[in-house]
C-alpha cells in the first residue's frame, strides 16, 4: 500500500452505506439524490441525442429503442467509489432494460458492463488519485463508460500477459470485452477520460 494514497488500493474509501443498489424487495433502488449527495456521490439522470449535459435533468430514465439516454455519477467527496460505480450502473442497466436478463447472453452481457466499471474506476483509483466521475450512454445497443480522473498516465494493457501473476489485469480484461476502448484528453486542462464500449447481446 503506498504511503501516500489515504485508502488501499482499489477501494478509495471505505463502501457507502446502503451501497447493495436493491431496495428491501431486490430490485434497484432509486438514484442517488441530491441529499446524498455529500456521502455517495451525485448522480444525473438525461436523455439527449447531442451527449452529456452538464446540469441536471428531470427527464425520464427509459427512452423509446433507439433512444440516447446517459446518466452522470460524481464521486466528488464520495467514499467506496467502486461498489458505488458498480451499483449505479447497475441502476442504469434495470433502467434501460438490459436488467433483469432474460437469458444468458443478455445476463453476460450486463455483467461485462459491469466488470468493465469496476476495472476503469479500480484504475483510476490506482493509477490516477482516484476517479472524478463516471457517464453511462446506451446509444441504440451500445453502452460507452466513461472514467474521468486527473492522472497524467496512459493505461495500456500489461505485455506481455501473464495469468498467473497477481494484479496488472484491469485493462487487459478491458480489452477483451469491449469493441472499442481508448483515452481523451481535453488540451490545457488536467487529466484524462478513459471510455469504454460494449455492445448488446444479439
Amino acid at each position: 500500500m503506498s504511503t501516500t494514497r489515504p485508502y488501499p488500493p482499489g477501494d478509495c474509501g471505505p463502501e457507502p452505506s446502503g451501497a447493495s443498489g436493491t431496495s428491501e424487495g431486490g430490485a434497484p433502488a432509486g438514484g442517488t439524490s441530491e441529499g446524498d449527495a455529500a456521502s455517495s456521490g451525485r448522480s444525473v439522470s438525461s436523455s439527449s441525442s447531442n451527449g452529456p449535459s452538464n446540469g441536471p435533468s428531470n427527464v425520464p430514465s427509459n427512452v423509446p429503442s433507439g433512444g440516447r439516454q446517459s446518466r452522470r455519477l460524481d464521486f466528488d467527496g464520495a467514499s467506496g467509489v467502486v461498489p458505488l460505480a458498480r451499483d449505479f450502473t447497475r441502476q442504469a442497466l434495470y433502467a434501460w432494460g438490459w436488467l433483469p436478463a432474460a437469458t444468458a447472453d443478455q445476463r453476460a452481457a450486463a455483467e461485462d458492463v459491469l466488470l468493465v466499471v469496476s476495472e476503469l474506476v479500480t484504475n483510476a483509483c490506482l493509477h490516477a488519485e482516484g476517479p472524478s466521475e463516471l457517464w453511462i450512454t446506451l446509444d441504440n445497443k451500445v453502452i460507452r463508460l466513461e472514467v474521468a480522473d486527473r492522472g497524467t498516465g496512459q493505461p495500456a494493457p500489461r505485455t506481455p500477459h501473464r495469468a498467473g501473476r497477481p494484479g496488472g489485469h484491469g485493462m487487459f480484461i478491458v480489452q477483451r470485452l469491449c469493441l472499442d476502448w481508448g483515452v481523451v484528453r481535453t488540451p490545457g486542462v488536467a487529466g484524462k477520460t478513459v471510455w469504454a464500449e460494449l455492445g448488446a447481446p444479439a
